[in-house]
């Protein structure tokens, strides 16, 4: 029998246990992951109820019904937007408000396939049957209207709930505050004047005047006299421009 190599399969195969223990062993360790599913990256979240609460649920409510930003999850806007509008605004937001870009190609944290499950996700609350037959507005116009006769047109459909100058009253707030009116762009007024905010108790474009819905001219007219009080500067006035610089 050859002592040298029987002596050196014989320290082989301890050294091959050794090492099988240890491996056995840094398995178990503490702090080391269990076995399961790995945490999805980011990018690869497809999931809308998740992709909604983390992106949009903070400005248009938990469940789309309306917050700081007005209501997605309504039958009205869901009719007069199509997907493609959703889509841009989701993507590229609205320039000059708070509705930023999502999408990373404009410098957001979702992907092109994340944005589309939340268009999806969106497009599944509509309820079309709540409005069948019934004569739409359209949702954008190219034609500009007539702050003149929007002047009119406010005092007919909207001046009961926010007071004759549009500075508000006990049914509801301002609408020609210069802070408010510089974080909503024209196109945001018009969603607002035809879907109404029936999270804030604010009607449709069919509930102002009871059985009088607003024509598309005459929303187009109210939506260029709220422009038209847009200040240039908003904020509050400062006595003098040292004041406004500090």
């Amino acid at each position: 029998m050859n002592l040298p190599c029987a002596r050196i399969r014989f320290w082989s195969r301890l050294a091959g246990i050794a090492a099988a223990l240890v491996m056995a062993g840094c398995s178990d360790s503490p702090g080391r992951p269990a076995k399961g599913p790995e945490v999805i990256r980011p990018d690869q979240l497809l999931d809308f109820n998740i992709l909604f609460k983390q992106n949009c649920s903070g400005c248009h409510g938990p469940d789309g019904k309306g917050g700081a930003a007005m209501a997605l999850n309504d039958p009205v806007y869901l009719a007069i937007a199509d997907d493609d509008t959703i889509r841009r605004i989701a993507s590229k937001g609205v320039n000059g408000t708070p509705m930023t870009p999502f999408v990373q190609s404009a410098g957001g944290m979702l992907t092109d396939k994340q944005i589309d499950v939340l268009v999806h996700g969106i497009r599944a609350w509509a309820r079309p049957n709540q409005i069948a037959g019934v004569s739409l507005p359209p949702y954008a116009t190219e034609s500009p209207g007539d702050a003149q006769r929007g002047a009119q047109v406010y005092a007919t459909f909207c001046s009961s709930c926010h007071g004759p100058k549009g500075e508000g009253s006990e049914k509801g707030s301002s609408i020609v505050n210069g802070s408010y009116l510089a974080l909503v762009s024209n196109q945001q007024l018009r969603t607002i004047v035809i879907a109404g905010r029936p999270d804030l108790g604010a009607p449709d474009w069919r509930g102002n005047v009871p059985g009088r819905p607003m024509t598309a001219q005459e929303i187009s007219d109210v939506v260029a006299w709220l422009a038209a009080q847009r200040p240039e500067f908003p904020g509050q006035p400062y006595p003098n421009s040292d004041e406004g610089r500090r």
